[in-house]
């Protein structure tokens, strides 16, 4: 990470699930760049409303609020917009009152090559194939999918993730797909006590573990959960392996394969992150959710695991 953000958590972002721009998206597919860049340039003053992602990042910033010292948490945008139509995104970022100042934008170009300059621990994108470079760079990222979910008020910042595939490795995951449920089941109790390797989002997960040991329990306005379709037996390995990374999960949830929407609307999850797809739509229906394309169940003709 550059040396001058030294222990904060980096958050990239892109300019379009910060904000909704559905309607100048629509013009860019009908009428092409240059009538998107003028539409952008006409409605430069006009605030954009917020997007999916925006009740998450206000929270991330208000972390800021509750520590002493310099701020721990930077929001950095990452646009395929040029400077010129991405004044409106600002113009909208400072209307919001959003502590937003760092920005990298492409002008048509993807803007994932930055995500390593900048240290980020994580990107958000509603553009698949930024996201899916991004994972490539070692960087935790998602696909934002969009969601009617209606957000709390609270400041309490909840995220939620599932296990196979974002916090841990897709290797239990490859047994399921191969070798079917009994084959998993069996290959999990026999692993129990040798921990899983690290998925995508492990490092994310640290860091956020890293900003929680700055509160008490009682006081942390982060809180985490993991909401897997594991069922017991296969959980005994989860539970070790992250005892073995010294991380703090607050909740867990080992569903054995429910449908998990309901579960994550009762948590009240600000974001949900999930490599199934399916799983994916019936979160989104609930809260905002990120579809982390990653491992055995994202390659083609594959079936749904656990």
């Amino acid at each position: 990470m550059p040396s001058g953000f030294g222990t904060k958590l980096v958050i990239a972002i892109s300019s379009r699930a910060l904000f909704n721009l559905n309607e100048s998206h629509r013009v860019f597919e009908s009428e092409g760049l240059e009538a998107y860049s003028q539409y952008q340039i006409d409605h430069e003053d006009q605030v954009l409303e917020p997007g999916d992602a925006f009740p998450m990042v206000q929270k991330l910033l208000r972390l800021n609020d509750h520590l002493d010292g310099d701020p721990r948490v930077e929001v950095i945008l990452l646009s395929r917009n040029s400077a010129d139509t991405g004044l409106r995104v600002f113009n909208s970022i400072e209307h919001y009152g959003l502590p937003i100042t760092r920005a990298a934008f492409c002008s048509g170009n993807s803007p994932y090559r930055y995500i390593s300059a900048f240290g980020c621990h994580l990107f958000l994108s509603t553009d698949s194939e930024d996201v899916r470079h991004a994972l490539d760079q070692g960087v935790a990222a998602a696909t934002l999918m969009p969601s009617g979910a209606r957000h709390g008020n609270d400041d309490q910042l909840r995220f939620a993730f599932d296990g196979d595939a974002v916090l841990f490795s897709d290797e239990a995951e490859q047994i399921f797909k191969s070798q079917g449920l009994n084959a998993f089941t069996e290959s999990e109790k026999a692993s129990a006590k040798t921990p899983l390797s690290g998925g995508p989002f492990k490092a994310f997960l640290s860091a956020l573990h890293g900003l929680q040991s700055e509160f008490s329990e009682a006081r942390c306005p982060i809180r985490t959960a993991l909401v897997t379709a594991r069922s017991a037996p296969a959980h005994e390995r989860v539970i070790r392996t992250l005892r073995a990374w010294n991380i703090r999960i607050d909740e867990s949830m080992f569903l054995g394969g429910l449908p998990k929407g309901e579960f994550l609307k009762a948590y009240g999850a600000d974001v949900f992150f999930d490599d199934q797809q399916t799983h994916c739509d019936s979160a989104s229906e609930h809260v905002a959710t990120g579809h982390v394309p990653h491992g055995v169940a994202n390659r083609p003709l594959e079936k749904n695991s656990p």
